[in-house]
């Protein structure tokens, strides 16, 4: 890692602000789960509201795009965090005056939770690029993803402990307070403000959306970063959320602690491979990287299939099946972690700050109607046909997706002419020219 990036006292504050909250928003939620299972005796309520809470990130996105790059990310990001923490102190008293809260309070709250997070991705969005040079970008989307993937690993488990020790009302207070732990860190970060005098008007919000997107149609490798989200969203995403846990419990038989440990693996190996892949990457050629890594992922879903082979699924009990669903995972765990460092720094580099917040939730929004998309279609498929075949046919659509744009992938390691053509806000005087 890189002693400067280390050094740099405004990326420290802000990874480490936003591993603390996240740690507390996965505490929650893993917590809130297991309240409302324990009081309705039904996993799927809880799920079906995650997916609904889908719902205001459709909607809000393009809107959020814009006031990111509008106003002062410093103040915006701090409010947000503060508003955080208050929303959860109020439902913490909540609980506190009434002892158990009703289902319907807390899928509110989990929306406007929801709508809170994508304002403030936003604004995020060009917060890191303008604190840390751009040679820094990969081992900075490294360590902020290493932080990410150690949160996840370790909410459920600090969750279930706080849950079956305390209740509902300390892990509520934790995310509160871990949230206003962050605004405080965020307090101290430098962020250098980008000059523009933008009337915020309805009109005005018309003409920077829509410079949002000529920003993408300019741009030849944002368009690829863009397909390649839409391919990882429709096809690897539902093999997770859906396919992996049908193969485990409902096809090899498992647990629901083996089913737990599955997902333990994915999330080690998303924690351990910015630390072991940051120094390669740096050395690799992006476009040629991100072949192969997709071309593996693609290769290694199919391989999931034998799996479920009557010959290997019988050696003692489903116990070598188990096992290679569990080494498979973690190599792909590797190879989509690797992805997204690499895919991350493409956007960094090829985005105007400036335009970061819109263009960022452009893409947003293009990847979230992809995911339930493919949950659908897949978790159709998987109760009618073979899951095996399913299986296949989820690694198969990245291969495809990596033999059409290949050519346009390899590209990205080319000198680019692309460039984003002069813009300028009517109401305003944000002009930008490379």
């Amino acid at each position: 890692m890189n002693k400067t990036l280390l050094k740099n006292k405004n990326y420290m504050l802000l990874v480490i602000g936003n591993f603390v909250s996240l740690l507390g928003s996965n505490i929650q939620q893993f917590v809130l789960s297991l309240y409302v299972l324990s009081i309705t005796g039904s996993a799927t309520i809880f799920a079906s509201m995650l997916a609904i809470s889908i719902l205001p990130r459709l909607l809000l996105s393009p809107v959020a795009g814009v006031f990111g790059d509008w106003f002062d990310k410093k103040k915006v990001i701090v409010t947000l965090d503060i508003m955080n923490a208050c929303l959860l102190f109020g439902f913490s008293y909540l609980i506190f005056l009434q002892g158990e809260v009703s289902i319907a309070l807390i899928y509110g709250v989990v929306v406007i939770l929801e709508v809170i997070e994508i304002f403030f991705g936003s604004s995020m969005a060009a917060v890191m690029p303008s604190i840390v040079d751009e040679d820094q970008y990969l081992e900075a989307n490294s360590l902020r993803m290493t932080l990410v993937s150690f949160g996840q690993l370790m909410g459920p488990v600090i969750g279930a402990l706080l849950f079956s020790t305390f209740g509902l009302l300390i892990a509520v207070m934790i995310n509160a307070t871990s949230f206003l732990l962050s605004a405080i860190s965020e307090l101290f970060i430098d962020i250098p403000k980008i000059k523009n005098q933008v009337k915020k008007s309805v009109s005005s919000f018309k003409k920077d959306f829509v410079e949002g997107l000529k920003i993408i149609k300019q741009l030849k490798t944002l368009k690829v970063v863009i397909a390649l989200a839409i391919i990882v969203n429709f096809s690897v995403a539902p093999f997770f959320s859906v396919g992996l846990i049908f193969l485990v419990r409902e096809v090899l038989h498992q647990s629901d602690v083996q089913l737990g440990f599955v997902q333990t693996v994915l999330s080690a190996s998303t924690m351990i491979t910015p630390i072991l892949v940051t120094k390669k990457l740096k050395n690799v050629k992006f476009g040629s990287a991100l072949i192969a890594l997709f071309m593996s992922t693609g290769l290694v879903i199919m391989l999931f299939s034998i799996t479920i082979n009557q010959s290997i699924y019988m050696v003692k009990d489903g116990i070598l099946s188990y096992a290679i669903v569990l080494i498979l995972c973690f190599f792909v765990g590797v190879f989509i972690t690797s992805i997204n460092i690499l895919t991350q720094t493409v956007f960094q580099k090829s985005v105007p700050l400036e335009f970061m917040g819109r263009v960022g939730t452009t893409l947003t929004v293009v990847a979230t109607i992809a995911m339930p998309l493919g949950q659908v279609l897949f978790g159709y498929l998987y109760d009618i046909i073979n899951p095996g075949l399913v299986v296949i046919i989820n690694g198969a659509i990245v291969v495809l997706g990596v033999m059409i744009y290949y050519q346009k992938m390899k590209a990205i390691d080319e000198p680019s002419d692309d460039k984003v053509e002069k813009v300028s806000i009517e109401s305003g005087a944000l002009v930008h020219e490379v």
